[in-house]
């Protein structure tokens, strides 16, 4: 469980997923610099002293106290460099995901697999029962990402992207039987 709001670290087979913090803010400039990451997204490279200020806000945490800011910087195991990050603003049970792998790592199934490792932290460490990510429609990587952790595309759209959703209430936790027709035949 989360203690006093921040987040807690998480792994995947290849990534450490750690708590954002203002220390990130200079190697993640370098990861974020390229303007094609921001070509769904909008906006543009922002600078480490940039990156320093919002890491700031983020790690202070929402001013909302029924809304929790989580984020994390992914880093790779294999050479401990930092590739990219995975946030989710959690609200009660519901969490709005969203995740940037920097293009020199893109490729690989990195974003899948903190995509994938995010979902798994918020159902099995929190209240998380509900995960909403939002995508450009013509983003086909981000779209395959969402699908890979999970999210299916609805038809709700929110300034110009699809609302992806996953229902982690309707799914069985390990070793337990939602359905009956899930029940081994004899």
């Amino acid at each position: 469980m989360q203690v006093n709001g921040a987040p807690e670290p998480f792994s995947t087979p290849r990534l450490d997923a750690l708590p954002l913090d203002v220390a990130h803010a200079q190697e993640m400039a370098v990861v974020l610099f390229d303007p094609a990451l921001h070509a769904h997204t909008g906006g543009a490279p922002e600078s480490a002293a940039a990156l320093r200020t919002r890491y700031e806000r983020r790690s202070a945490g929402s001013p909302d106290p029924a809304e929790l800011w989580w984020n994390w910087v992914l880093r790779l195991r294999a050479d401990g460099c930092l590739a990219g990050y995975v946030q989710a603003t959690v609200r009660g049970p519901r969490a709005e995901v969203a995740w940037v792998v920097g293009t020199a790592w893109q490729g690989r199934g990195y974003a899948k697999e903190a995509a994938t490792g995010l979902v798994r932290h918020l159902r099995e460490r929190s209240a998380v029962r509900t995960v909403v990510a939002h995508i450009h429609p013509g983003h086909a990587a981000s779209s395959a990402v969402a699908s890979a952790a999970g999210l299916r595309p609805t038809a709700e759209w929110e300034d110009g992207e699809v609302r992806w959703l996953r229902d982690v209430s309707r799914e069985a936790a390990p070793g337990r039987v939602t359905d009956v027709r899930d029940l081994p035949r004899s």
